[in-house]
């Protein structure tokens, strides 16, 4: 058995610092690109105390880890399970890496993989589902080298910038998920 449960060899999964991590997701806020790629709600720059705020909702949600690097512990992005129907076994997973110097090396895929591993293995999940935007291509093939399948798009849902984009479905089934190679 790994007692690493929440470690890979890129990034661990932890828990917040309230008292310091604020300060560096307020920066990521300032960036309507990064903000852009979260949510289809419009974004908008936060400050400390609204994270704090926000941070301290989410006490309320046991599943949403700080994403920090080995070996500096650097804060880099967030990763939670949302939605979890108990009943069915489902959960809908949201990722966001902030720094942008970590995008395209491999850090989101390792703990998305890190966060299905808890999911299915601790959680006893079924399936694990989440949404992404079409123009987001670098995520949506981080996803599927974590093992995430297309299931569906709803087309032109999405609009910005005057433009319209699809949005993608994506789930991975406990099943798939081992058949994966460990992570």
């Amino acid at each position: 058995m790994n007692n690493e449960l929440f470690r890979g060899s890129l990034v661990r999964l932890a828990a917040f610092d309230i008292e310091k991590d604020p300060k560096e997701m307020e920066t990521w806020s300032r960036d309507s690109y990064y903000l852009r790629l979260l949510d289809a709600a419009a974004g908008g720059p936060f400050n400390t105390r609204m994270i704090v705020e926000s941070l301290e909702k989410h006490d309320q949600n046991p599943y949403l880890f700080a994403i920090r690097t080995l070996p500096d512990d650097r804060l880099i992005g967030e990763i939670g399970f949302g939605g979890i129907d108990w009943a069915a076994r489902n959960a809908w997973v949201g990722i966001g890496i902030g720094v942008k110097e970590y995008w395209g090396h491999g850090y989101g895929t390792e703990a998305m993989r890190l966060m299905l591993r808890f999911g299915f293995a601790e959680l006893n999940l079924h399936r694990v589902s989440l949404d992404v935007f079409d123009y987001n291509a670098r995520a949506i093939r981080s996803y599927q080298k974590a093992g995430f399948t297309i299931e569906g798009r709803e087309r032109k849902a999405l609009r910005r910038s005057g433009e319209r984009f699809d949005i993608v479905y994506m789930g991975i089934l406990r099943s798939e998920w081992e058949t994966l190679p460990p992570c």
